[in-house]
C-alpha cells in the first residue's frame, strides 16, 4: 500500500514509546515506517535530579520487555532501587505480626521482586532507544481520525498522517478512543492519590510497604537514596484536607497512618494529589485503530499494576503485527487486531477486577466480607502454593506472557 506509515502511535508516554520501539525491534516494521505523536517530548533526565514524584513498580515481565525495546541496560545504568521483599497489612493487625502477608525474594529464589523507576527515566530511555533507530516523533495535538477500510487518516490540524493502523496509547482520557467511536465504562473511585518522596527515621529494607486503612491505602515504595516514595490513597474530601495541612500536621499524620512501621517520616518532596477511576473500554480494536495501555484500561493503583500491564498490552500487540508480518497480512485489518484484543482483554479485566475488590473490601470494608478478606492474608501468607502463586502474578512471570515478556531461553 502507498499510505505513508505502517504504524501511527498516538501517545509517546512508556507504553507507547515501548510499543513503537518493540514494533521496530520485532515485529520488523521499518523504521521510517513509524511515527509516534506526542504532544511534548519528554524532558532530559539527570543523575543529578530530585527524585520524580511519579514512580513505577516494574515487574520482572516489564523490565524484560523495556529491555526488548532497547532501553533496560540505560534505565538499569542510571537509577533503579530493585526491591526484595513487600509486606502488606491491614490497619487492625500489627505491621510485622504474624496476619500480615510478606512476599520475600529469598523464598522465591529470585533476587528481588521487581524495580522502582522513575516515570521519567523510563520515557526518556525510550525515546533514546526510538531516536537510535530512526522512528519520527512528531510533537502535536491529535486534532481528528478518520478510518476507512484502506487507512487511518490521522489529523494535527493542518497536517494529515495516513497509516495502515493507528495505536491509541494516550492515556486514560483517550482522544484516539474518543474519536474512533469506541465506548468506554469508567468507576470513579471518588478518591484521590497523595504523591511524595519521605525520609523515614527508620530503614526501608529494600522492602515495599503496603498498609489498607479502612479508608484508603497507604503504600510506601524504596528508592536507592534511602528514601521512599508514598502513593496514599483517600477519600477526595480527606485528600483535600491532608493537602492543607502544614508540613509537621502531614508529617504526624502520615506516621501515624503507617502505624510508625518506619518510625518517623518527613517529607521530602512537595505533594500532589491523582483523582482515581477505573477505565474499561468496551472493545481496544476497531479496523485500522487498536488502544494500549490506559487507552484502554485504567485500574486503581494500589497494587501498581497500571504500566505493568500497559507493558503487557504493548508486548502482545507488537507479537500479533509479528505474527501478521510473516503471514503477509495486513496489520491493521480487524481479524488481526482481533487477536489482541482476545489475548489482553481477559488479562486486564480480570486484573481491574482483583483491585476494585481489593479497594472495596481491605481498604475501605468493614462489613463481614472485608473481615473474611482480612482473615484471608493471613491464610494466604501461611499456604505456601498459594502465596507462591501470588508472588509469580506480581512478579511477572506467570500466565500467559508474550515473547518479550519471557526469561530468554539458552
Amino acid at each position: 500500500m502507498a499510505t505513508e506509515y505502517d504504524l501511527a502511535v498516538v501517545g509517546g508516554g512508556a507504553v507507547g514509546a515501548a510499543f513503537a520501539a518493540l514494533a521496530v525491534r520485532q515485529a520488523r516494521v521499518p523504521a521510517a515506517r513509524v511515527v509516534v505523536i506526542e504532544r511534548e517530548r519528554p524532558a532530559p533526565w539527570r543523575p543529578t535530579d530530585d527524585y520524580d514524584l511519579r514512580v513505577f513498580a516494574l515487574s520482572r515481565a516489564s523490565a524484560r520487555i523495556l529491555a526488548a525495546a532497547g532501553a533496560w541496560e540505560a534505565i538499569e545504568a542510571a537509577r533503579v532501587s530493585p526491591y526484595e521483599r513487600m509486606r502488606v497489612w491491614h490497619a487492625s493487625m500489627a505491621p510485622r505480626g504474624g496476619e500480615a502477608l510478606v512476599f520475600d525474594a529469598a523464598e522465591l529464589g529470585e533476587p528481588n521482586l521487581g524495580y522502582i523507576v522513575e516515570g521519567r527515566l523510563i520515557q526518556a530511555a525510550l525515546h533514546a532507544s526510538l531516536e537510535t533507530l530512526g522512528v519520527t516523533i512528531v510533537p502535536a495535538n491529535v486534532e481528528a481520525l478518520a478510518l476507512s477500510p484502506d487507512e487511518a487518516i490521522v489529523g494535527l490540524g493542518e497536517r494529515r498522517i495516513p497509516a495502515r493502523l493507528v495505536v491509541g496509547a494516550d492515556g486514560g482520557r483517550s482522544r484516539v478512543r474518543e474519536l474512533a467511536g469506541l465506548p468506554a465504562k469508567t468507576r470513579d473511585y471518588r478518591q484521590q492519590a497523595i504523591v511524595a518522596n519521605v525520609v523515614t527515621g527508620k530503614p526501608h529494607e529494600s522492602t515495599a510497604w503496603q498498609r489498607f486503612l479502612g479508608d484508603g491505602t497507604l503504600a510506601f515504595l524504596p528508592l536507592a537514596n534511602g528514601q521512599c516514595s508514598i502513593v496514599w490513597s483517600v477519600a477526595s474530601e480527606r485528600a483535600a484536607q491532608l493537602r492543607t495541612l502544614s508540613v509537621p500536621d502531614f508529617e504526624r499524620e502520615l506516621t501515624a497512618a503507617l502505624d510508625g512501621a518506619l518510625g518517623e517520616v518527613r517529607l521530602a518532596s512537595g505533594r500532589v494529589s491523582i483523582p482515581l477511576a477505573a477505565t474499561r473500554a468496551e472493545h481496544y480494536v476497531l479496523e485500522r485503530c487498536a488502544l494500549i495501555g490506559d487507552a484502554a484500561h485504567t485500574v486503581h493503583p494500589l497494587a501498581g499494576q497500571g504500566v505493568n500491564l500497559g507493558f503487557l498490552d504493548a508486548a502482545a500487540l507488537a507479537e500479533v503485527l509479528a505474527d501478521a508480518r510473516e503471514e503477509r497480512e495486513d496489520p491493521g485489518a480487524l481479524r488481526i487486531l482481533r487477536r489482541y484484543e482476545r489475548r489482553r482483554r481477559p488479562q486486564n479485566e480480570l486484573m481491574s477486577a482483583a483491585m476494585s475488590g481489593f479497594n472495596d473490601f481491605l481498604a475501605l470494608g468493614q462489613g463481614p466480607v472485608a473481615q473474611v478478606a482480612r482473615r484471608g492474608m493471613g491464610v494466604v501468607n501461611r499456604l505456601a502454593p498459594v502465596k507462591r502463586l501470588f508472588a509469580e502474578r506480581a512478579l511477572g512471570v506467570g500466565g500467559d506472557l508474550p515473547m518479550a515478556a519471557r526469561p530468554p531461553t539458552i
